[in-house]
């Protein structure tokens, strides 16, 4: 049986989570597709079986700032298909990118937190119990060197302006991976924890004109990571399959 991944944040059509999606189906993955949007999700699916017919894809709504979507989508996975090999902490949402912290609107940086920190926590929780079943259970959380204080170029000690509630919800992403993956070696469970930026990538009409990567380049290094041996890195932060600074 082919291995099984999960990706959240997959809605749309020119968006990280679909391209990881689809290069995930083309390694041979069961790939479940989902989106806030259980449309979306259909319309995704549908498109990626255009290019990857033979592939199993799955469809599935799945809003990870509801408890309930995420606990019915575990359910789901374990009665229906009955493992999971693969995470991707994908879904994100990035606000205002010339917030500051004493203006910020306080209300709309905890939304940004429900859905890039606690929606992502929410998700490991929930299938960490499949995940440590898998023979190659990995969990890659999608994050941002801006969320680093090691990145000169975007990184928090950079002073470039870039969205503070999206910037402190990857920190915080980030020592979720380091925390979460030291847990799971000491209590000697062999999933593999990291977080990946993808880097600025041109999901947007416009990025590419103003320096974004392809997007087959960010969802490459998120691939990777969704793919390592079983003696691979855990705990960590990279860009492309290169560590970087914390």
């Amino acid at each position: 049986m082919s291995q099984i991944a999960l990706i959240t944040g997959a809605g749309r059509t020119t968006g990280l989570g679909l391209e990881v999606c689809h290069q995930l189906a083309a390694k041979g993955f069961s790939v479940i597709v989902t989106a806030r949007n259980g449309d979306d999700a259909q319309r995704n699916t549908d498109l990626l079986l255009q290019k990857h017919p033979e592939s199993t894809l799955y469809p599935l709504k799945l809003d990870v700032t509801e408890a309930n979507d995420i606990d019915q989508a575990a359910s789901w996975v374990k009665e229906r298909l009955g493992r999971l090999d693969v995470l991707v902490n994908n879904a994100a949402v990035f606000g205002t990118s010339t917030e500051e912290v004493a203006s910020a609107d306080l209300a709309q940086s905890q939304q940004i937190l429900e859905v890039n920190f606690y929606g992502a926590w929410r998700m490991c929780q929930a299938f960490l119990p499949l995940l440590r079943q898998s023979p190659s259970g990995r969990i890659v959380n999608v994050t941002s060197g801006s969320g680093s204080f090691g990145d000169m170029k975007y990184g928090l000690n950079s002073g470039v302006r870039i969205n503070t509630s999206y910037s402190i919800s990857k920190t915080a992403l980030n020592a979720l991976t380091v925390r979460l993956a030291k847990e799971e070696r000491r209590r000697g469970f062999g999933v593999l924890i990291n977080a990946v930026c993808p880097g600025w990538v041109a999901t947007r009409p416009g990025d590419a004109e103003r320096g974004a990567r392809p997007v087959e380049e960010g969802a490459a290094g998120i691939v990777w990571a969704a793919t390592l041996p079983k003696d691979g890195p855990t705990g960590q932060l990279f860009r492309d399959g290169n560590p970087l600074p914390w």
